[in-house]
């Protein structure tokens, strides 16, 4: 699948509507009660970038990113401003934020993950595409240092420590985050009159596995 390592804009993402969505199939019995199933282990994530959109300069720049991603045809780097950081929004970034491995003494390269809970319920899901330079790890409370005991593919969200953590390590992590997306249209349909009277052109995008 074509990807391009580049965000876009966050400027213009800011602002935008969208979030995750399930895919939940749903039989209601002749007795009442429902079957509920989902084929889907993680969730797909939809938005507008055209609510975003404030001047004809803001067009502009859309147009340029899209013509340059070739529509549908290559991903890119989304900032999802509502949820862009291991810890909550009002926070920092550290070493201790979420848990992503206990180590098994066998490995030295593990995959950043963001952990959702309420109540019982609890989604782990996978961060591919961490932002460069933000990943904070840590192994049994001790904070590690990127260069020195470990290196950050932020391509795919891989930690690869220097050297294999003992086994029974707990290996935390912080890190802020982009979602790999790509335009979910290859059109984009805007006129100068429309705009100025406050008609901002729709661009959905779409989540992408890679």
């Amino acid at each position: 699948m074509g990807f391009h390592e580049v965000r876009f804009p966050a400027s213009l993402s800011f602002g935008s509507v969208g979030g995750p969505e399930r895919r939940t199939d749903v039989v209601t019995l002749a007795n009442g009660f429902e079957e509920r199933n989902t084929p889907w282990a993680h969730s797909r994530r939809r938005y507008d970038a055209g609510v975003g959109m404030r001047s004809l300069d803001d067009v502009e720049q859309l147009i340029a990113f899209f013509e340059a991603r070739r529509g549908q045809l290559y991903g890119f780097r989304w900032k999802d401003w509502s949820d862009f950081k291991s810890c909550p929004a009002s926070g920092e970034v550290g070493y201790r934020d979420q848990t992503i491995a206990v180590a098994d003494g066998e490995r030295a390269s593990f995959a950043l993950q963001k952990t959702y809970v309420s109540g019982e319920g609890r989604y782990d899901r996978p961060i591919c595409k961490p932002v460069a330079g933000t990943v904070r790890m840590g192994i049994e409370g001790d904070e590690m240092f990127e260069g020195v005991h470990y290196e950050v593919d932020v391509a795919t969200g891989v930690v690869t420590f220097d050297k294999i953590p003992d086994e029974g390590r707990e290996i935390t992590a912080g890190f802020e985050f982009d979602v790999p997306v790509r335009f979910d249209t290859d059109r984009i349909q805007t006129s100068v009159a429309s705009f100025q009277a406050g008609d901002v052109p729709n661009v959905p995008v779409v989540e992408v596995r890679v």
